[in-house]
């Protein structure tokens, strides 16, 4: 009879792990990439500036950001900022823009053009790039439409040309309509070999139109960089580089992404689910002259920053940020609807003026998705609310649990887009 029970009875639900979404991946930074040098992007430069930078909102200002794409055409979206003082100040207005984005695949957010308009300088900007991943090559161009004074070169527009693979980056940008002698506005060269990758950044900002400017050596910047990782979310990165920009400033850098896994009891769950993952970032960066020269460049003498975030769930972040004079701390709730809602809090101490500040910050979004569906034995979504059985894992006290699945193995065929690496391009 016993048998007989046990054959009809169905057995018990596996052990499940939650896997929440990221806040914000990826960066809506990388959407314009490919306008940008690819030597001011590696060396965990776009981790980093997303560390140090999101959800710390300026003492005593709001920021209200909203985010839309059609149902109808995913091909286009619409990106609106708002941002100001939060009490009235003379000489200090509420700057507001809109940014209108068409792409031609919505899996490659490479090939695109947007439209840019703000209250501020410039009042309409026209930015696109073509690129041909078949090939390698891209073309690039920011152009300036309208603008109340045109001062300089660079606001009649600037265009580039580059060329991307795995394991190499160049390119340049000019601006057409300029003197000869302003050619180019920058060049650069990056190259990847196992996990290290170096690189070089030409910029003629320094010396007269009478020089050489390309045997000044303050127009150049080199750095080297250690990188393990395979740039996917859920798996572990890290990311060391040293830099000497401009022949006048040493830049030290350090970037890790750990995802763990944490035993769970919430009520709210079902009895199942034993364990929820965790992301946990931490980022270092030391500034110092080297050239001794005090009144070059407006540099200071050494500075630093230190940042770590912690994930907890898919609803709630957690953000601190120390430096030499200030530190800031963000909390920041996100609801999961359609479209997605953030609120955000950040505190910022002022250890110079002993006072403490806050700012605000409001998000909506629906141009990035957050679903799950990769399935293998040991990482199966059973539900679309982020939630994936785990099999195999078995949670013993004092022991970290493991997670085997082809994400820690580099194959991110069946992860969804925005789950993978950013692009095999460097």
């Amino acid at each position: 009879m016993g048998n007989l029970l046990s054959a009809i009875q169905p057995p018990p639900p596996p052990p499940m792990v939650l896997v929440p979404p990221l806040f914000d991946y990826p960066p809506l930074a990388a959407r314009t990439r490919m306008l940008e040098s690819s030597y001011n992007l590696l060396f965990g430069k776009l981790a980093l500036k997303c560390l140090f930078e999101d959800y710390f909102e300026e003492a005593r200002h709001f920021s209200t950001r909203i985010m839309l794409k059609p149902i109808d055409d995913p091909h286009v979206d619409l990106i609106a900022t708002v941002g100001g003082p939060l009490d009235h100040k003379v000489d200090e207005k509420i700057v507001g823009n809109a940014q209108f984005r068409w792409q031609s695949d919505v899996d490659d957010p490479h090939t695109f053009v947007d439209l840019f308009v703000s209250n501020s300088e410039p009042t309409l900007v026209m930015r696109s790039c073509a690129y041909y991943p078949k090939f390698g090559f891209g073309a690039f161009g920011i152009f300036p439409v309208l603008m109340k004074q045109r001062v300089s070169s660079e606001d009649y527009g600037v265009m580039g040309l580059r060329y991307g693979s795995p394991n190499l980056s160049v390119g340049a940008s000019i601006i057409p309509f300029t003197a000869g002698d302003e050619l180019p506005k920058n060049a650069w060269l990056v190259s990847k070999m196992g996990r290290l990758t170096a690189g070089v950044q030409y910029e003629p900002k320094f010396g007269s139109k009478d020089e050489a400017r390309y045997k000044n050596l303050a127009n150049w910047s080199c750095a080297v960089g250690y990188g393990l990782g395979s740039g996917s979310p859920l798996s572990p990165s890290f990311n060391f580089g040293l830099e000497l920009a401009r022949n006048s400033q040493f830049i030290a850098s350090f970037y890790q992404h750990v995802v763990v896994q944490r035993r769970v009891k919430n009520p709210l769950e079902e009895n199942e689910v034993v364990g929820i993952t965790n992301y946990i970032d931490f980022g270092f960066e030391l500034q110092t002259r080297v050239d001794g020269d005090k009144s070059s460049n407006n540099i200071h003498d050494s500075t630093f920053q230190v940042a770590a975030s912690w994930q907890a769930n898919k609803n709630f972040l957690l953000k601190g940020k120390v430096g030499p004079l200030s530190s800031s701390i963000a909390l920041a709730f996100k609801s999961w609807w359609k479209p997605s809602f953030t609120l955000s809090v950040s505190a910022v101490r002022d250890r110079i003026k002993a006072e403490t500040a806050f700012g605000f910050g409001i998000r909506v979004d629906n141009i990035r998705e957050a679903s799950y569906q990769r399935a293998d034995p040991n990482f199966v979504m059973l539900t679309p609310s982020k939630e994936h059985l785990a099999e195999g894992i078995h949670w013993k006290s004092g022991k970290r649990p493991l997670l085997e699945s082809d994400v820690s193995s580099g194959n991110f065929d069946g992860v969804p887009r925005e789950l993978r690496p950013l692009n095999k391009i460097l």
